[in-house]
């Protein structure tokens, strides 16, 4: 074989990744955008909250947590222990009936707290459904006018298409008012009267 013949194959070195782009830089302006806003809304609604509202807030987010759970055990724990019989010391309760009103009245205070936290996290989540609601009835009426220019646009280019008999119920304004009352008549024939649906 001659020293100079050519080889059977050449092995070529892999082609240098390309610079990754994350995102676009006006997707990434937009989506900065909307996160501040976000965030400038929270914390709006968070000076606007009474400060009985946010107290209330405070106690239930700490009941809610294991520091809670550990004072209770430490306390209950020195409690019982204290005043069961045979243990060296007074005993301030010895039939434990100070403890028992003691946590029936705790849990009367902690179940309002909770309950008032629940009404302002409720009302927030109704102002989040009128938004998702209003976003989406917004882009229905957008399509709807989206589908009826291009519908005319492919008339003129004489595109089969545009024969397309559900054209014409896309192009159509979908009142919301329709829609619940459309749900209310299917939900009344599918279940009986006095019957909640699952």
């Amino acid at each position: 074989m001659a020293a100079n013949a050519a080889p059977l194959f050449t092995v070529s070195e892999p082609p240098a990744p390309s610079p990754r782009k994350d995102h676009a830089p006006d997707i990434a302006a937009v989506v900065d955008r909307n996160i501040e806003a976000l965030i400038e809304r929270h914390k709006r609604e968070l000076r606007d909250t009474p400060l009985q509202d946010r107290v209330a807030e405070a106690i239930t987010r700490f009941t809610g947590s294991m520091k809670f759970v550990y004072l209770h055990l430490v306390v209950f724990g020195f409690w019982i222990i204290d005043n069961v019989p045979g243990v060296p010391g007074p005993k301030w309760d010895p039939t434990f009936v100070i403890l028992a009103m003691a946590s029936s009245v705790e849990a009367i205070f902690l179940s309002t707290f909770v309950l008032i936290t629940q009404n302002r996290t409720a009302a927030q989540s109704d102002k989040r459904s009128d938004l998702n609601l209003h976003i989406s009835l917004l882009s229905e009426h957008e399509i709807t006018h989206l589908i009826t220019l291009v519908s005319e646009i492919a008339k003129k280019l004489e595109v089969d298409a545009s024969k397309d008999p559900q054209i014409e119920e896309l192009k159509k304004d979908i009142l919301p008012e329709d829609v619940l009352a459309r749900l209310d008549e299917k939900k009344s024939k599918a279940f009986p009267p006095g019957a909640e649906p699952p």
